[in-house]
């Protein structure tokens, strides 16, 4: 409820969620939050990412019991396609144990040339990867708890919502990162 006491049109939108989401998720009741928390070794990492230049990337999970966000791996490899592979083949297991493809967010530094010629550019992009085929309640969680790790990587230069292995093309990623200015 609101401070004023009025019930208000997103107090309402907000229960409402809390419940659509109890339902899809086969509880009874609504979750008070599905938020991750940030584990502080996704903050060193990514700080060693971006100031020390010591990986290339980083491949976020949540924990098996969905309460954190842990690092699944930070390596220095600047394969793309091993990269885009790991992506690919993740999964996930729900709440029941049932394993099936899985969510993931990453970071990645991207090193790009101007077209122009005008030299070499570098942005660290943040990647949330949400498979179509996906369970549903591992990418709920993974959904409302992605501003809780952005919030923590500061510094990210462009974000990309992923959801079929095609949005994850390293041509197609290099443009968006680039804003067309790859050569």
């Amino acid at each position: 409820m609101s401070q004023s006491g009025f019930v208000t049109v997103l107090d309402i939108f907000l229960l409402n969620f809390e419940f659509a989401v109890a339902a899809i998720c086969g509880t009874r009741t609504p979750p008070m939050t599905m938020v991750a928390t940030v584990s502080q070794e996704c903050i060193t990492a990514y700080n060693d990412l971006k100031l020390s230049k010591k990986y290339k990337y980083i491949i976020f999970k949540l924990s098996d019991d969905f309460k954190e966000i842990v690092i699944e791996e930070a390596s220095d490899d600047k394969d793309w396609d091993n990269f885009r592979e790991k992506l690919i083949k993740s999964t996930t297991k729900n709440k029941s144990g049932v394993v099936g493809k899985g969510c993931r967010y990453a970071v990645y530094d991207f090193e790009y040339s101007l077209a122009t010629g005008d030299g070499v550019r570098n942005k660290i992009t943040f990647i949330a990867w949400s498979p179509d085929d996906a369970g549903v309640q591992p990418k709920m969680i993974y959904a409302s708890s992605k501003e809780a790790l952005k919030r923590s990587l500061t510094g990210i230069a462009t974000e990309l919502q992923a959801n079929d292995a095609d949005d994850i093309e390293h041509d197609t990623i290099v443009k968006t990162v680039s804003k067309g200015l790859a050569g």
